[in-house]
Parts: C-alpha cells; sequence; structure tokens
C-alpha cells in the first residue's frame, strides 16, 4: 500500500504535541537517556509547511539498552522498526496509516545526532533559507504525493543539509 504524504501550514500544537510526547519518552527512557529534542520541520515554524508528524531525537547513553523498552515504547502505541536502514539508530513509529511521531534514537557521541541538530539551527538562523526548503516541499508533493516524496525530497536537499553541518561545524571552531 502506498502511503499519501500531507502537508499542512505549520502550527504551534506541534511544539505542544512534542513537549506531552517528551513527557511519556522520558519516563520510558529515564535511565538512558541523556537529551531528547524536537527537530524536523514541525520544529522549526519559518518552514511553513510540514507532514504533521512530530520528529523526536533522543540521545542515549547506550543504544543497546533502548532494546529493553520495546515492550514500554509498545504501549505507548508506538512500532518498533529497529534501526530501519541505518545502523547504530533505533527508530519507532508512532500511528500506523496515519502517523503522528517518528522517534529517532542515537547513543550520545554518534555523529549524526550533530546533522539533525544543525539542520535544525540552521534553518532557525536562516528564515529565508527555510521559507524555501517549505516551498521546495509543497512542490515536490504536488508531483509526488505517494512513497516517492520522501524519496525525492530527501535527494532535493542533500546540498542544504551539507551547508547547515558545514554551517554548524563553523560555529563549533569557532567556540574551541
Amino acid at each position: 500500500m502506498k502511503r499519501q504524504w500531507s502537508i499542512s501550514p505549520w502550527t504551534n500544537e506541534w511544539n505542544h504535541q512534542f513537549e506531552m510526547e517528551s513527557n511519556v519518552l522520558q519516563e520510558i527512557f529515564q535511565t538512558e537517556l541523556v537529551d531528547i529534542h524536537h527537530v524536523g520541520s514541525t520544529s522549526v515554524p519559518a518552514i511553513g509547511y510540514a507532514k504533521p508528524i512530530i520528529d523526536v531525537l533522543i540521545i542515549v547513553k547506550n543504544i543497546e539498552q533502548v532494546n529493553a523498552c520495546h515492550e514500554q515504547m509498545v504501549n505507548a502505541g508506538y512500532l518498533v522498526r529497529g534501526e530501519n536502514g541505518i545502523p547504530n539508530r533505533r527508530y519507532f513509529t508512532k500511528g500506523d496509516v496515519e502517523r503522528t511521531h517518528h522517534v529517532h534514537i542515537y547513543q550520545q557521541g554518534d555523529p549524526r545526532i550533530l546533522t539533525y541538530l544543525d539542520f535544525k539551527a540552521y534553518l532557525m538562523q536562516h528564515p529565508a533559507e527555510a521559507e524555501k526548503y517549505g516551498q521546495l516541499k509543497l512542490d515536490i508533493l504536488a508531483y509526488y504525493p505517494n512513497d516517492q516524496y520522501q524519496q525525492v525530497k530527501e535527494k532535493r536537499i542533500n546540498h542544504l543539509v551539507e551547508k547547515a553541518v558545514r554551517w554548524g561545524e563553523e560555529g563549533r571552531k569557532g567556540l574551541e
């Protein structure tokens, strides 16, 4: 079954949904939790549009300990997706056809954490770039409303992600 993607205008409700779910997730991962972040398009108002799915980034002390929390995640409404194609990540989705949350979990020190955080910070600091990204999402969705949307979007934004990562690296060098 092909999933139909939809994009909604940005709403502060997404921040509220993150806060509510963050409380649930903090309770589940309490002993392993290092940090928890709202990431993705729902976390950046200037993008203007997003799939109405809250992306949550969780940083843990030991990624292997996440497996011990599977039952609690299932009880909280999540599907366990394992690494889902990304080594050393644990991935969970809430909702089946109508997804509401994606949870990405990495062990502290994993360099992919900075990619998520740099991308968000870059877009927050560069609202014109964020707005262009939002328009790109709308344009892609007009041509690819099903499963192809995600693949096409990822290919078209790789340069923006790389730019954000370089920006983040430069910022960290300035702090050394």
